[in-house]
């Protein structure tokens, strides 16, 4: 017979009023085993007041949701050097380019690991939306 000792996770749902709120049942980030580890909801470019930011634009849209992440990020504690996996999903995949640009910028040096996919839709028809997973 094998030992399953408890689990002590903790869990702390995250909320920020410097980035969108939840558009459904959903938090903008949790915060669990200790506050070490964070799991981002997807975000979308849609600013404070809920407005969709760029439209038209992918590059105005990766930038909006990159800075809403950002929020996310510093609310839990944490920053782009905590980021260990992005996903990054495009209503188009010939955006790669433009949004993998501006994606870079975040990051100093040592990205973390990723995927990126084209999806059928996105969420009020935005043209791109990224989630995360950091650790503190």
């Amino acid at each position: 017979m094998r030992y399953n000792p408890p689990v002590t996770t903790t869990r702390q749902t995250i909320h920020t009023d410097k980035a969108p709120a939840a558009i459904g049942p959903y938090s903008q980030g949790v915060l669990v085993s200790g506050g070490k580890t964070l799991y981002t909801s997807g975000q979308i470019p849609l600013d404070t007041e809920g407005n969709l930011v760029g439209q038209g634009d992918v590059g105005a849209q990766t930038t909006q949701v990159l800075d809403n992440l950002s929020a996310v990020l510093e609310a839990a504690g944490m920053g782009w050097s905590n980021v260990v996996r992005a996903g990054i999903f495009l209503a188009d995949l010939g955006d790669f380019a433009t949004v993998n640009g501006i994606y870079a910028e975040r990051f100093d040096a040592d990205p973390p690991a990723r995927a990126t996919v084209q999806v059928a839709a996105l969420p009020k028809g935005v043209a791109v939306e990224i989630d995360l997973i950091a650790v503190g």
